[in-house]
């Protein structure tokens, strides 16, 4: 079976088991290992990465045995929902898109989509864009996650290939963040890169 051929293990680097499988920066992010949204994620293992986070061996153990399950379940899924997952190059995390559908709830838009771009424009040459709108353009790429539709034009497809959306709660505030893989320098306010 193709799934039992490509399980994933602690030598892959974080850039590979993203690309194949996006569904599991989820589980990655749900043991505080956030490299993949990181620039060397394509040189950087599993195992270095959780090694760089000073996490135990039995955190690496677990997560191997998560995100073996999250594939293996792969094999059950239709074949429209595998290429839903692998088409997925940008990644609304579980806790971004609860989030996201809770502002569409208080602003009146249940049932609206979220649109995520790129616009020309901010202190670094490239504004991120995300939006509520209420149906996708012909030539998008149309996502869900969770119960949200989120959708990406193709020119921001390209500049967002590989990127990672979440939501952070810290002691300096709330907000979404961006992990772009293709940023070759962003500005201090997340919401600006070139």
């Amino acid at each position: 079976m193709e799934a039992e051929t490509q399980m994933i293990t602690k030598d892959m680097t974080i850039g590979d088991i993203v690309e194949k499988y996006p569904e599991t920066t989820d589980i990655m992010m749900s043991y505080g290992l956030h490299c993949f949204g990181c620039h060397v994620n394509v040189y950087e293992t599993l195992e270095q990465g959780i090694a760089s986070h000073g996490m135990e061996e039995t955190a690496l153990e677990s997560m191997l045995e998560d995100m073996n399950k999250a594939v293996a379940k792969r094999a059950t899924m239709p074949a429209e929902e595998i290429k839903k997952l692998e088409g997925g190059k940008v990644v609304v995390t579980d806790f971004a898109a609860k989030k996201v559908l809770e502002i569409m709830k208080s602003n009146g838009k249940e049932g609206w989509c979220l649109r995520i771009g790129v616009k020309r424009g901010g202190c670094s040459g490239y504004s991120y864009l995300m939006d509520f709108e209420q149906a996708p353009a012909s030539d998008d790429t149309v996502l869900e996650k969770n119960g949200l539709k989120y959708f990406i034009d193709p020119k921001s497809m390209e500049m967002l290939n590989g990127a990672v959306i979440d939501y952070v709660e810290s002691l300096q505030g709330a907000g979404f963040k961006i992990e772009n893989p293709n940023a070759q320098s962003s500005c201090g306010c997340g919401k600006s890169f070139g």
